[in-house]
């Protein structure tokens, strides 16, 4: 069962937690508890597939409202791509997680969610509410194009995502809508928040989302850290630590809840560009949302991060708990730029600048404690940020087929102020 973080809403099963999103008193759904993997599931991590550890890391929450078999059939078709995690030098490893459709690691959560909202889908139409600071959308159109019965919209900040990610939810059409907003992520994320908590549009639409405030696109990213650590090859006796790019803290959260479901994980690093909350709460004890800045790592620029209270409800408020799983660093636009140059340089691997950021965050990290195993998180394939990337390494990147596919198609969107008002009509329409 499912409760609120606000903890003023009815506890829930799975699939109603699923196709609400967001709970009626618009805190975010969180397990009752969490479910432990026994030692001799954690010790057998190496030998099983994608598939086979989602199914026994998911099947404690999804419960009685699937079906194994169904679980297995979700599992095997949206985790059907590579997740390579690959040795870069001596207690150094990136797992890539840009191998899905969209080239970039929220196709787990986004896939996989859409065939749940599938599964559980009633006979009305559904309406997917989704606001992307730049791979979310792509990951999100992707996963529910052409899926009977949803139609999803998309909001995002207008000039502030790239020109392949926009065209990646921009192209598709059929059930898929885009709006540019006049503003930021935030504004957005805050828009999506405010369709959920009005009372006509709940009345009127079959309502959900598919950010990672939706408890299904949260907890399928977890699989990929349990994946990561069975495919370590010295780690028998050396302490582990995952350097996460933080952004909306979905994939941090996710990684807490692998950690607390019994994989050994010695410490996060939650590794951001200058929107730093997390950073400033963990230095002060204070969580002060702000307006976001834009970076190059855009995925990143969350001045107000929804998990973050995830993040609170685990530990239950304990700061000095948190400090004990989680260390953050912040990292400018120079110091990403230097690190993506440097490391081409030094091992000839190409990384985002979001990759780059967890990159740099590892690295200081052990700076304190040498004899970590360190693995980064590369969570979008370079090309995403063509324009940037080249400019940094003064070098030309190939488009994969991929990405390549949406860039001819023409783009359909419409442009929206940062208003609800005419978000409340666009839906109503």
């Amino acid at each position: 069962m499912f409760h609120s973080t606000n903890h003023k809403a009815e506890t829930v099963t799975f699939r109603k937690a699923v196709l609400n999103g967001l709970a009626e008193d618009n805190g975010l759904y969180y397990p009752d508890y969490i479910p432990k993997l026994s030692p001799t599931v954690i010790k057998n991590l190496g030998n099983m597939s994608l598939p086979e550890i989602g199914f026994l890391f998911l099947q404690p929450y999804v419960g009685p409202d699937l079906h194994p078999s169904v679980l297995i059939d979700i599992l095997d078709d949206a985790l059907n791509f590579e997740i390579p995690v690959k040795q870069l030098s001596e207690n150094e490893y990136v797992l890539e997680l840009f191998h899905g459709p969209t080239m970039a690691f929220k196709d787990v959560g986004a896939r996989t969610m859409a065939r749940f909202l599938s599964a559980f889908n009633q006979k009305n139409e559904t309406t997917v509410l989704v606001a992307t600071s730049g791979d979310t959308g792509g990951a999100v159109a992707n996963g529910f194009y052409n899926v009977p019965g949803v139609r999803v919209v998309v909001l995002y900040p207008k000039g502030k995502v790239s020109y392949i990610q926009e065209k990646q939810f921009t192209t598709l059409g059929n059930n898929i809508e885009a709006i540019a907003v006049e503003g930021t992520f935030d504004d957005c994320q805050h828009m999506v928040k405010a369709a959920f908590s009005d009372k006509e549009i709940k009345k009127r639409l079959v309502l959900t989302s598919a950010n990672s405030i939706n408890i299904a696109r949260l907890l399928p990213q977890s699989i990929y850290y349990f994946y990561a650590f069975g495919k370590l090859q010295n780690k028998d006796n050396s302490p582990v630590a995952f350097s996460v790019p933080s952004g909306n803290y979905g994939n941090l959260t996710a990684g807490l809840i692998a950690k607390k479901t019994g994989l050994p994980i010695s410490k996060f690093i939650a590794s951001s560009n200058i929107n730093k909350v997390l950073k400033d709460f963990l230095d002060t004890g204070k969580f002060i949302p702000r307006p976001s800045i834009s970076t190059i790592s855009n995925a990143m620029d969350v001045g107000n991060p929804s998990n973050f209270f995830r993040i609170l409800e685990m530990f239950e408020n304990d700061l000095e708990q948190i400090k004990n799983d989680i260390v953050s660093y912040s990292f400018s636009d120079k110091e990403t730029r230097y690190a993506i140059k440097e490391y081409y340089q030094k091992y000839d691997y190409l990384m985002d600048p979001h990759g780059a950021v967890a990159w740099l965050g590892m690295n200081k990290y052990k700076e304190h404690k040498p004899n970590s195993i360190g693995v980064f998180l590369e969570t979008a394939h370079p090309a995403k940020f063509k324009n940037v990337v080249e400019d940094i390494i003064k070098e030309e990147i190939s488009l994969p087929e991929k990405l390549r596919k949406n860039i001819s198609k023409q783009k359909h969107n419409i442009e929206m102020k940062n208003s609800f008002n005419e978000l409340k009509a666009f839906l109503l329409e």
